[in-house]
């Protein structure tokens, strides 16, 4: 049995537990708290790929992309600047780390589950390469960009199971993060705190330059977006 106690504090009464779903429900309600902190979401600045239209890769930042960079650790310095104990979460890929570099006075963590969806054999291609060279592959994305999975690669659903660990640790967190991450997993990110429907995960909207601000509290979540620059070569992501 598993009882929520309501009152000053909370408490959570378990008793009589097993089985591996009861088991990660019980984790998960341990790790979760009311304590109000932002977690604030972006999309690492503008790449080398983002220019080129090529998807994955591990591509350096242009030029714009490292403006934003910079306007990005103004941001975080002066919303963050009471908050000492936040940290910076990044993803493995140069391109974030690259985009948090600026930024100073903060812890930051290197996750592997924040790394861009793996595109397998179609890394590095373009869509329209994708779609001359794999027609078949690019039809059955299109058709439905959830459940595809690239060929040696990762579907929506992979990326969203791999994200586990990492909203665990958001839920537990009582400081500020700033996630550092690509489209693919912050639209999976934003979904878990905008309680979005599994089937929007692959639509959802989270451009460039953009810093998404999920209020976390008593009050439920609210959200919050900063757009700081303009991206000079929008394109369509994963």
């Amino acid at each position: 049995m598993i009882d929520m106690v309501s009152g000053k504090g909370g408490q959570l009464k378990i008793n009589d537990i097993s089985g591996y779903l009861p088991g990660r429900i019980v984790f998960f309600l341990v790790n979760c708290h009311l304590t109000p902190r932002p977690i604030l979401l972006t999309r690492h600045g503008e790449s080398m790929d983002n220019v080129r239209g090529r998807i994955g890769g591990d591509s350096s930042l242009s030029e714009a992309g490292e403006l934003y960079s910079r306007k990005l650790a103004s941001f975080v310095e002066k919303r963050l600047k009471s908050e000492r104990t936040a940290s910076i979460w990044t993803s493995t890929l140069q391109r974030t780390i690259l985009t948090a570099h600026p930024i100073i006075g903060f812890p930051k963590i290197q996750w592997r589950a924040l790394d861009e969806i793996n595109a397998g054999v179609c890394d590095g291609m373009t869509y329209d390469e994708i779609k001359k060279s794999k027609p078949e592959e690019y039809e059955s994305r299109r058709k439905d960009k959830l459940r595809y999975r690239y060929p040696r690669g990762e579907s929506y659903l992979d990326v969203i199971q791999r994200l586990e660990p990492v909203i665990i640790e958001l839920e537990r967190q009582r400081a500020p993060v700033v996630v550092i991450a690509h489209q693919a997993v912050l639209r999976a990110l934003y979904a878990y705190f905008a309680d979005k429907p599994l089937e929007e995960v692959p639509n959802i909207e989270i451009p460039l330059h953009t810093i998404i601000e999920i209020q976390m509290g008593v009050a439920g979540v609210q959200e919050k977006r900063y757009k700081l620059m303009d991206a000079i070569h929008p394109t369509a992501g994963l």
